[in-house]
């Protein structure tokens, strides 16, 4: 299993070789890309597009063009998530969560899963070549086992796949709801990826997962003092230091037959 650190500091990937997640929107503003010094991998970025506007607001060709720039930039990456959509309800019916808006898309989940695999069957015929990850999308376990068979029906082999995103388990995952859905899907055999997974989560089912991420260390930071020495900000949200000892702190807080799957470096 690998456990990437996930980060919108874009230029973390030339100071660290640690496996970093990042945001396809937050290379395809930047002018310059710096050559990554690790492994990393690509998030889409729904959660933010769907959440702001309702609907994704680049055309599955677009972010082709920004994954071949990111490529020949920064290195080849792990993988790059599809451009799905995610099923939670907030993202289905809009809310507020603090300051955050969510305008809600208002279709059903079935839709959402629908518009899922479509789209990853466009970005494939757009891009082969290109390491895109499918997207497992769902409320429910029988939500998740029709994607699965929506994906078999359109010709898309997902054990074959080198890594299957386990979307909307986020704020399920330390539940038993999450862990059965986890497990349901391990059953098939898939390489999951967990998105935003937390020491809760990893602690019932990491063993279940090739690879999660996280970015919780950044909430956990703006709740706490800066580090010693780190008088130049009010605390270490933005911080690779504090981000680089969390992720060990976790790392290292998992049950000692998970701690071996988690590999700081690329096996390689």
């Amino acid at each position: 299993m690998r456990f990437y650190l996930t980060t919108h500091k874009r230029h973390w990937i030339k100071r660290t070789d640690v496996p970093l997640f990042l945001k396809s929107e937050h290379f395809a503003a930047a002018a310059t890309l710096y050559p990554a010094k690790g492994p990393y991998a690509v998030d889409s970025g729904g959660f933010s597009e769907l959440q702001r506007h309702g609907y994704w607001t680049r055309t599955p060709r677009q972010y082709v063009e920004d994954l071949r720039r990111i490529w020949e930039c920064v290195g080849p990456y792990d993988w790059a998530a599809q451009q799905d959509w995610m099923c939670e309800d907030l993202i289905i019916h809009g809310g507020k969560v603090g300051k955050n808006v969510f305008v809600g898309t208002h279709l059903s989940v079935a839709e959402h899963q629908r518009r899922t695999v479509a789209n990853f069957l466009e970005l494939r015929s757009l891009a082969r070549d290109l390491r895109i990850a499918p997207v497992i999308q769902g409320r429910t376990v029988p939500d998740y086992e029709r994607c699965v068979d929506l994906y078999e029906k359109a010709g898309v082999d997902l054990r074959a796949e080198p890594v299957v995103g386990l979307g909307s388990v986020c704020r399920l995952q330390s539940t038993r709801e999450g862990a059965a859905i986890v497990t349901a899907m391990a059953a098939h055999g898939f390489k999951l990826h967990g998105f935003g997974f937390k020491i809760l989560g990893l602690e019932r089912v990491g063993h279940l997962l090739a690879s999660a991420d996280s970015a919780a260390w950044s909430a956990h930071a703006r709740r706490r003092p800066s580090l010693p020495g780190h008088t130049t900000h009010k605390n270490c949200a933005n911080c690779l230091e504090y981000a680089l000892r969390w992720r060990t702190r976790v790392i290292n807080a998992i049950p000692t037959q998970h701690q071996m799957l988690l590999t700081n470096r690329s096996a390689a």
